[in-house]
């Protein structure tokens, strides 16, 4: 699943002043948002490893690429420098 972050995003304000860059919390929504169109609705998720290497820029592409099924994936974030961030996602079981 690919996308952006544009300019005017409402999270982007204070996420830092005078250089924006796209919150780990963005990044981690999209990711639940490619579990569920590949799998629908999931339920809560649970986020046990999770790593940001590199930040993502407001108006740069990315995409989430997933490994696994439910309900335990693997995933990254990778944008044009490599990878954003990655880890491992499961479905809470406890639901």
């Amino acid at each position: 699943m690919r996308f952006h972050v544009p300019h005017d995003h409402p999270c982007l304000p204070g996420h830092f002043p005078g250089r924006p860059l796209v919150p780990g919390v963005l990044l981690l929504e999209r990711v639940a948002a490619a579990i569920e169109a590949r799998h629908g609705a999931v339920g809560p998720l649970r986020l046990p490893q999770v790593k940001f290497l590199r930040p993502l820029l407001p108006g740069q592409e990315a995409e989430v690429v997933l490994e696994g099924a439910a309900p335990c994936w693997r995933f990254e974030v990778r944008g044009d420098g490599g990878v954003l961030a990655r880890g491992e996602v499961q479905a809470d079981a406890r639901r």
